[in-house]
């Protein structure tokens, strides 16, 4: 962490700019970045019964992850960290993500829990897609994202909640 902040990759439901801010207010996008040889799987068990975004490396040829940077002041990571569970379903790791012709060194949350079994709740999903069409991520890649199989959330209060966030977005 540099000048008072660090920088983010947010790859799954963090995506969407008022998303992130609901946890760190002051966050601010910087831009798109790729994530080469990883693979997102949506495998991250959750205390909701559902799968979360997880980056998992693979080394495959034409594996990549894509996601939105932040910049978060460092005063706000204990929130994010929080929010994530870090140390709880999430540990924290810096990895390589190209951002254009730029290498840079970032923050992400890799899952320590998973269940392959596990599908993403629809609002989940949804703000993952939302995040991603905001932020202007490859066509090909929202497609994917789009095509994952998804339960509907039992808690219709917090389907409703995040619904109206994934709105929001794409409004």
């Amino acid at each position: 962490m540099s000048a008072g902040h660090f920088i983010a990759f947010a790859y799954g439901s963090n995506m969407p700019t008022a998303r992130l801010r609901e946890r760190c207010p002051s966050a601010q996008p910087i831009g798109v970045a790729e994530l080469p040889g990883y693979e997102l799987r949506w495998h991250k068990k959750s205390k909701d019964g559902s799968g979360k975004c997880d980056i998992v490396l693979t080394g495959l040829p034409g594996a990549s992850v894509f996601g939105v940077l932040y910049k978060v002041p460092n005063g706000e990571k204990g929130a994010l960290d929080r929010a994530e569970g870090l140390g709880a379903g999430y540990d924290e790791t810096e990895i390589e993500v190209r951002r254009g012709a730029d290498r840079l060194t970032v923050k992400a949350y890799i899952a320590t829990a998973t269940d392959p079994m596990l599908k993403p709740y629809t609002w989940y999903r949804g703000l993952a897609v939302a995040g991603a069409k905001q932020h202007g991520l490859p066509a090909d890649y929202i497609a994917r994202l789009e095509a994952v199989p998804a339960d509907q959330d039992p808690n219709q209060k917090r389907h409703d909640r995040n619904m109206a966030l994934v709105g929001e977005v794409q409004s």
